[in-house]
């Protein structure tokens, strides 16, 4: 067909891949054609592909003079340019929504990633964008901070408020951070269950300028809780130990919950206080500057570390504020313990250890190590475990209050290094969570964790739980039946007097045969059937017996793995405890630690940072926002 096209018609059809037109030149693609003749340009290729042509065609090519004569003859038209998918991307423009949708990846680049606005406008970025497509502009640096910015602000702050408007209870943490630029900014972030997953958002971290006290923070966080519609929904708050935040919980009327993590981190840090501990890790202290401060010193560590088969991990210097630090210093110290006293010995670092007068270490310095690192493992181990966001926490503090009072009872064993570590960290964290309403609800929080509610034998909580159960009956049994999904029958839809009328049908109903078989209709409904009994009975049962029933078959059940999430747990078992599973998600979203707080200042810090300090605080509250939410 295409020998017929070029010999009678002067016709040539060239294939062209994506590829092969890559490899060619611009010219050279400019001049193949797709369904028109050949111009006057490409008569050349046309006489050269003719002189080429096998000698076994010299009778067919007799005709090929007059045909390319005629050929030569026709008017030519007007080169056309072949489309391809580039030529067609090259001369078109990017739709509006196409420009939108680059807008928004650009902004989410900068927020995400915290980028300095001003990334927008430098010359090797948008050559970069230029590169990857010549069409599209970025915005410029005003654009992207007063209207992108807190355009995407105010469409997620929306969506936060509508999905909190779905949720019953909420739970709150509280803290406050100072920049680099010494404004103060407090933060709340929000946690709730949806459908047995915990979910945690960043609600505000503005900056404030008037003195922080119990009254002004108050209104500060009424404010933010009134602009997203969730104060009357606040079930507890989290936060540390500081007086104005006492204060303003107390005349906010929340449960206030003291932060466990930190709790464990001033009962920690009551060791520095110890003449015995103090001596002994200021000589190791002492060291681990030095070595720290001398580059020597390093590399013959790493030689050290390399002969001894020890992880090439760098020596950790304790600081006072931060959580766990002393922990993390000795059992770096004692991870590294031969290849430090190795160092110690070699002829490089000797004489300048002698000459600061550096104490060398001892086997008592090791073995102190060992029983300080067995000792207070516990606690590291504790903090982590309350400083997850992921899952309930609440219902752990108790348990593991039980457990450390246990781990530092003391024992006839003990050293006095060991007997004085014990004394003063136990002495420190038997006096916290001793107020009567934190007390009862971190014990009913404990009772309603799967996990740990064997650890509340106590006659009196499970009354509290009773009683609740039955303040908060009718909404209860509303929120189940609606995710139950069951359908209820007319007469079982009532409220009043369902009791009554249910006996009376019972009454009225004939006894059912002995060889009687369900008719079709019933076996094909078998499974609908049941659910509306469980339903009758339910209801034919009082209030009061359905809460019992429900707690005494919810403690007779073993308890769960402490792997497994409660949430999840108490949601995958919602039609069996109905009224247990609507209280229990009350408390299941309170958190054990502010961590989540915490965290927010990580995010902060990196925001408000040197290279970025003119930011404006609104700006600021914005980014957070969006990098913790989005």
């Amino acid at each position: 067909m295409a020998k017929h096209l070029r010999l009678q018609h002067g016709i040539i059809i060239n294939e062209f891949t994506v590829f092969n037109l890559l490899r060619r030149s611009p010219a050279t693609a400019a001049s193949s054609t797709s369904d028109s003749q050949p111009s006057a340009n490409n008569s050349s290729l046309q006489t050269e592909s003719v002189v080429e042509s096998s000698q076994s065609d010299a009778n067919v090519s007799k005709s090929e003079p007059a045909a390319a004569t005629l050929a030569s003859q026709r008017p030519q038209p007007a080169e056309k340019r072949r489309d391809t998918p580039f030529t067609l991307a090259a001369r078109g423009k990017l739709s509006a929504e196409q420009v939108e949708e680059c807008h928004r990846k650009v902004t989410a680049y900068v927020v995400k990633r915290l980028h300095p606005f001003s990334e927008v406008e430098s010359p090797s970025y948008r050559d970069m964008i230029h590169s990857i497509n010549p069409k599209y502009t970025p915005p410029t640096r005003d654009y992207l901070t007063n209207t992108l910015i807190p355009s995407w602000y105010q469409v997620e702050k929306s969506n936060i408020i509508t999905d909190l408007c779905e949720v019953n209870h909420i739970a709150l943490t509280c803290d406050g951070w100072t920049s680099l630029t010494q404004d103060h900014y407090p933060t709340v972030t929000v946690h709730y269950l949806v459908e047995g997953s915990m979910r945690q958002k960043v609600l505000a971290t503005k900056a404030v300028y008037t003195a922080q006290t119990g009254i002004v923070v108050a209104e500060e966080n009424g404010d933010i809780l009134k602009e997203f519609g969730v104060f009357e929904k606040v079930l507890a708050v989290t936060l540390d130990n500081a007086a104005n935040m006492d204060v303003a919980i107390k005349r906010l009327q929340f449960v206030k919950i003291g932060c466990f993590a930190h709790s464990l981190n001033l009962a920690a840090q009551s060791l520095y206080s110890s003449s015995l501990v103090g001596q002994w890790t200021a000589k190791i202290r002492a060291i681990i500057v030095w070595m720290k401060r001398s580059s020597m010193a390093k590399v013959v560590l790493w030689e050290k570390q390399d002969v001894l088969k020890l992880p090439k991990h760098s020596l950790i210097l304790d600081v006072r504020t931060r959580w766990n630090s002393l922990f993390l210093m000795l059992e770096r110290f004692l991870e590294q313990y031969p290849a430090i006293q190795a160092a110690s010995f070699d002829q490089r670092l000797r004489k300048n250890m002698e000459r600061d007068r550096l104490d060398r270490l001892t086997d008592g310095d090791f073995t102190k190590a060992e029983d300080f690192i067995r000792l207070m493992r516990v606690l590291y181990t504790c903090t982590l475990c309350v400083s997850t966001e992921k899952s309930p926490t609440a219902g752990q503090i108790l348990p593991i209050i039980q457990k450390l009072e246990k781990h530092f009872a003391a024992e006839n064993g003990d050293t006095v290094f060991v007997a004085d570590l014990k004394k003063r960290v136990w002495g420190n964290l038997s006096t916290r969570y001793k107020n009567e309403d934190n007390r009862f609800f971190l014990e009913e929080a404990t009772a309603l964790d799967p996990r740990f509610k064997n650890k509340m034998d106590n006659t009196a909580v499970w009354e509290r739980i009773k009683g609740k159960l039955l303040a908060n009956s009718e909404q209860s049994v509303a929120v189940h039946d609606h995710a139950e999904g069951a359908g209820m029958t007319q007469g079982e839809g009532k409220q009043e007097g369902v009791e009554t009328e249910s006996e009376e049908e019972e009454e009225n109903q004939p006894l059912p045969s002995k060889q009687s078989k369900k008719s079709l209709l019933e076996e094909l409904f078998a499974e609908e059937d049941a659910v509306k009994r469980t339903s009758q009975e339910r209801l034919m049962m009082s209030m009061e017996e359905r809460a019992e029933k429900e707690i005494q078959t919810y403690r007779a059940m073993p308890p769960t793995i402490t792997s497994s999430d409660p949430a999840a747990w108490f949601w995958a078992q919602r039609q069996t405890y109905p009224l247990l599973s609507c209280l229990a998600f009350s408390y299941l979203c309170v958190q054990a630690s502010s961590t989540p707080s915490e965290r927010v200042f990580s995010t902060a810090g990196n925001t408000i940072c040197a290279e970025r300090a003119r930011l404006l605080p609104e700006k600021a509250d914005m980014i957070i926002f969006l990098n913790n939410n989005c």
